[in-house]
């Protein structure tokens, strides 16, 4: 019986109500040693019935560096059923668990892997999950879990973590509902006690309550504790985990010396594998027998053959109490027990925590079991037997190999601080360049994620002159990427420094050297305001296409290709990051997906794809969330801000921007900037508009790219105010940069600001102009602004009769794209004109075109329907959207009402927006 939790039951019980009518549910349940999250579990576990499916797994200390070690507990039961995934999801599954070798696969593929097979499971009958003492869980399955934990949606799976929220690692579960455990009220406490001490006098109990602060695991312990005569006056100053630890120390150093023994090495072992207990201990004097009198005592019990302690803080005073030279033999006992074959790993780190001194023996072992984590995709124990193999060495080449090889591990599991870490320790001793380049190239993303983009410049450029002669091609890509981080912070001293460096290089000659170092150098023309220099060579790049790009690794790629939209070329923009996002699904590498999909929702953004950009940029911001990629989450926010500046949400942008500005990341704070100034210029605050821009200022179009391609927004609002003047520097960066482009959107928005400055008689031809220009140019808000202020100068003209073509063709873009305080400017002209249209989506269903329906749906609704209407199953859709099928199925179900159909069939008309994607590049004009 739970005494105190009715709350808490009552919360489980509806989670399980929710499983079995198909919804799905995560929840971490935390609280201190020993409050009752293990007993919540269990009535978790007792109340789902026969109907609902249970799954358990615990994590368990010393299995923490093993990978996967806390999935195969959980799946260990259900493992057959791995093979009937999607093919990329079994094998990483499979080899995840051991059972087949196949290459490593991205570490949250894994995760989706098992999302679709809770998933599959959940057909059959709802499902439960219980993961206990989450805290001592593996990274790798820590990983897995918690990405499938964030993506249940309509499966019928409810998946409850218990965690230890102090005195233990920490376990971070953002995005995931906690329930938070207190201590029982003194009704409830004083019942639980009256079960377990009712032979106590009065004085005792009363004693017993104040100690144990309403733990319900003190209330069960310390009366045992109070007949033995356990509990002396100064329990009280002591924190409730180490009283209670105390109490079980002291009731094993009353046994017998054997039972001791036998007890600190089924403590050493960690997981209950009683043979390997056993044979340990009989090599340290004690036997099978020797466990009974703690069993007596309900310390350890016998648990479906495994040997387990009744509590978690019952081990770790079985184990730290004891001495460290009885620890050391326990570990060296159990390593001594444990075959070779099969128990590489655990073997491997018995004969480690056995080991006080450098043991050349001890280190190659460990090295052995980090390769084998490698093959499975457990990169955080790679690292994790690389850094004890190196502190294991006994000569130095072997320490430093051993450092870098864990840098890199810590970088593939994502644990960016601790790579650089190794890093920095191995990187003073590394003598060969191109390890020495990748030594660097870890730290550069450290300190470029912790906001030191000037160190990480450094950091790159150093190690790249370094290797330049070794390994050129790698150098010039590192130098290009340092001149994007640098230009990026605006330094243009540094900017010009690092050019003069690059140019006074004697490389050596190599085919794909020289095209990284031309756009290199471009950065740097950019940085110094002549684009007219720079865009060629870095349009070279990226029309190079597979040639140039195509060999870098997919992280390099994203990095290399984010600089395509400098080009204004988003034709070839879009078709490089819509390749990457393609390649990053098919491959599972979810690590690196953050950022390609940020890039990709920015095109879309630019190009005025609203439905699209938000579907990607909303799935971006979940996945950097995810895998802890704040800076790409921080980018997220800024497109969809900018999204909702358009819509005129003006709660929704605010809040975007306030998140943004509360971690101070400098790129995505130009981002937040200007959708606000495009908010305030929409709702005709065009003061505050100006004013914002202003702080900017318009030197940010030589360092970012959101500056760039907003800074007509600066001159609108100069415009508006009637003070040209301060549009001046705005106009002037714009044209400078459109000119070099010589891309047909570009030269008409030039032309559009061009004439918000013009005397009446030149503005006229200038939009009427750009208003030709844009005509099947892309970026559909940009040509429906330029028609709104045509139409505007048109009926102020007198020319009211001419003012509505344009006026109509604006006002149905902006419905088109959500974009209501625009449209109800363009509707308002029209009034003024003398025709008045209703609002589209007044209309009923049929009378409404692809895009208005399309914009009915929420990002994944249209992301899901999108490729069904491509023909693909929900299970091929839920490998793409990193979904289950069932909540594919569900998003689907969502959809057709919304879209006005009724099966799948009838997608296909409405699979894509009815907007034209930009034209070729123009002729540049003549500066």
């Amino acid at each position: 019986m739970l005494y105190g939790r009715a709350g808490e039951t009552g919360q489980i019980d509806r989670l399980l109500a929710q499983a079995r009518d198909g919804r799905s549910a995560a929840v971490v349940v935390r609280g201190e040693a020993g409050i009752g999250k293990s007993a919540l579990l269990e009535y978790a576990a007792g109340a789902a019935g026969t109907e609902i499916q249970v799954l358990r797994a615990i994590g368990v200390e010393a299995e923490s560096d093993l990978p996967f070690a806390g999935l195969s507990l959980l799946l260990s039961r259900v493992a057959d059923r791995v093979g009937r995934l999607p093919g990329r999801q079994a094998h990483a599954l499979r080899g995840a668990l051991g059972l087949e070798d196949s290459p490593a696969a991205d570490r949250f593929l894994t995760g989706l892997a098992l999302l679709t097979l809770l998933g599959d499971l959940a057909e059959e009958r709802p499902l439960l999950v219980l993961v206990d003492d989450a805290h001592w869980l593996d990274q790798a399955s820590a990983d897995a879990l918690l990405f499938a934990a964030r993506r249940l949606g309509a499966e019928g799976v409810v998946l409850l973590f218990a965690a230890r929220d102090v005195h233990a690692p920490p376990f971070p579960t953002p995005g995931i509902a906690e329930l938070r455990l207190a201590g029982l009220d003194g009704a409830a406490a004083a019942e639980l006690l009256a079960e377990h001490a009712g032979d106590l006098p009065r004085y005792a109990r009363d004693q017993i309550m104040e100690e144990a602060r309403g733990n319900p695991l003190a209330l069960r312990e310390l009366p045992a504790a109070q007949r033995e005569g356990q509990i002396p006056e100064y329990f009280g100053t002591m924190p409730d985990h180490v009283r209670i630890q105390r109490t079980f120390a002291d009731r094993i150093a009353a046994l017998p010396e054997p039972t001791r023994m036998a007890v600190l090495v089924a403590a050493a072992e960690g997981t209950g594998d009683l043979t390997a207990v056993v044979a340990a201990a009989g090599q340290l004097g004690a036997g099978v027998d020797d466990l009974e009198p703690a069993e007596r005592k309900d310390l350890v019990r016998l648990v479906d053959g495994r040997l387990a302690f009744r509590h978690p803080l019952i081990r770790a005073a079985a184990y730290q109490s004891a001495p460290i030279g009885r620890r050391l033999a326990a570990h060296r006992a159990l390593a001594d027990a444990l075959p070779c074959v099969g128990n590489i790993d655990r073997r491997a780190w018995h004969l480690a925590a056995a080991t006080s001194e450098p043991d050349e023996y001890v280190a190659s072992v460990l090295e052995q079991t980090a390769e084998f984590a490698r093959t499975r995709g457990g990169y955080a124990a790679v690292a994790a037997a690389y850094d004890r193999a190196a502190q294991l060495s006994t000569e130095t080449p072997h320490r430093v190999r051993r450092l870098a090889l864990a840098a890199r591990a810590a970088a593939d599991a994502g644990q960016v601080r601790r790579a650089a870490e190794f890093a920095t320790q191995a990187g003073p001793h590394v003598t060969e360049p191109l390890m020495k380049a990748e030594m660097a190239q870890v730290r550069a993303f450290d300190t470029y994620v912790r906001g030191l983009p000037k160190t990480a410049h450094t950091l790159l450029v150093d190690a790249a002159l370094g290797a330049i002669e070794a390994a050129p091609d790698k150098a010039a890509f590192m130098l290009f990427d340092a001149m994007g981080v640098i230009w990026a912070t605006g330094d243009a001293a540094t900017t010009r420094e690092t050019a003069a460096r690059i140019r006074d290089l004697r490389l050596s000659p190599h085919p794909e050297a020289g095209p990284f170092i031309d756009a290199a150098l471009a950065m740097s023309h950019l940085a110094a305001g002549d684009p007219a220099a720079g865009l060629p060579a870095l349009r070279t790049l990226m029309e190079g296409g597979d040639t140039l790009l195509g060999g870098l690794a997919l992280l390099e790629r994203a990095c290399a290709e984010e600089w395509a939209v400098l080009t204004g070329d988003l034709t070839v923009a879009d078709d490089l990051s819509t390749a990457l996002v393609a390649e990053c699904r098919e491959q599972g590498a979810i690590g690196v997906l953050p950022e390609a999909l940020r890039d990709l929702a920015r095109i879309q953004l630019f190009q005025g794809r609203h439905h699209d950009a938000r579907a990607a940029a909303s799935e971006t911001l979940q996945i950097a969330d995810d895998t802890g990629q704040i800076h790409y989450a921080d980018d997220a926010r800024g497109i969809l801000a900018h999204l909702a500046a358009a819509e005129g949400d003006e709660d929704t942008a605010r809040r975007l921007a306030a998140e943004v500005e509360e971690r101070g990341n400098g790129a995505s704070d130009v981002w937040t900037a200007s959708a606000l100034a495009l908010l305030d210029l929409g709702l005709g605050r065009h003061e505050d508009a100006l004013r914002r821009r202003e702080e900017l200022g318009a030197d940010v179009a030589l360092h970012s790219i959101a500056g760039l391609y907003t800074l007509p927004d600066h001159v609108e609002a100069a415009a508006r105010l009637g003070q040209p003047e301060r549009a001046a520097a705005a106009l002037d960066r714009f044209e400078a940069w459109a000119k070099a482009a010589g891309v047909a959107w570009a030269e008409a928005v030039s032309l559009r600001c061009r004439a918000l400055l013009a005397p009446d008689g030149e503005a006229g031809r200038l939009y009427a102009r750009a208003v030709e220009i844009h005509q099947g140019c892309g970026r559909p808000f940009e040509r429906a602004r330029t028609e709104l202020l045509y139409g505007e100068w048109l009926r102020r003209a007198g020319h009211r009769s001419d003012a509505r073509s344009p006026l109509r063709s604006a006002l149905e873009i902006f419905e088109r794209l959500g974009a209501a305080p625009w449209a109800e400017r363009a509707r308002g002209e029209l009034r003024a004109t003398g025709e008045t249209r209703p609002a589209r989506d007044a209309l009923p269903l049929h009378q409404q075109d692809a895009a208005d329906l399309l914009g009915r749906l929420t990002p994944q609704e249209l992301q899901v329907v999108r490729l069904a209407a491509t023909g693909m199953t929900n299970r091929d859709i839920g490998a793409q959207l990193f979904l289950s099928p069932r909540t594919v199925g569900y998003h689907l179900y969502n959809a057709y009402p919304k879209l006005g159909v009724s099966s799948r069939g009838e997608l296909a008309r409405l699979a894509t927006e009815p907007e034209p994607r930009p034209q070729p590049r123009s002729e540049p004009q003549p500066a």
